[in-house]
C-alpha cells in the first residue's frame, strides 16, 4: 500500500488505488476492503473513505451503484491521475 498523497489518508489512498485499478467497473465493498487492506476494519470504513474521496475529487467523481458498490467516473479517474500520475500498466488486469 502506498503512503498518503495530497492530503489523503493511507486508507483513502488505498481505496482510490483500488477504484483506479477497476476504473469503468463497479467495485463492491467486500472487494475494496480486501484489496485496500481494510479487512480488519468495520464494513463501513470503506463508505467513510468514499465520502472523503468525493470531497477531494468532487461529488461526481465516484458513482454509487445501489446494492453493488462504487465506480470511478471518467472525470474522477482524470482527477485521480492528476494526483497520482498515469494508471500503472496492467491496471485493468483482475487481481
Amino acid at each position: 500500500m502506498t503512503g498518503p498523497r495530497h492530503g489523503l489518508t493511507v486508507t483513502e489512498t488505498a481505496v482510490l488505488e483500488v477504484l483506479r485499478r477497476c476504473a469503468g467497473r463497479v467495485v463492491g465493498r467486500a472487494t475494496i476492503n480486501r484489496e485496500a487492506g481494510l479487512d480488519h476494519c468495520t464494513e463501513r470504513r470503506c463508505d467513510s473513505a468514499i465520502v472523503s474521496l468525493r470531497r477531494v475529487l468532487g461529488p461526481d467523481s465516484i458513482i454509487t451503484v445501489r446494492r453493488r458498490g462504487w465506480m470511478l467516473t471518467g472525470a474522477g479517474a482524470e482527477l485521480a491521475g492528476e494526483l497520482f500520475g498515469p494508471r500503472p500498466a496492467g491496471a485493468d488486469a483482475p487481481r
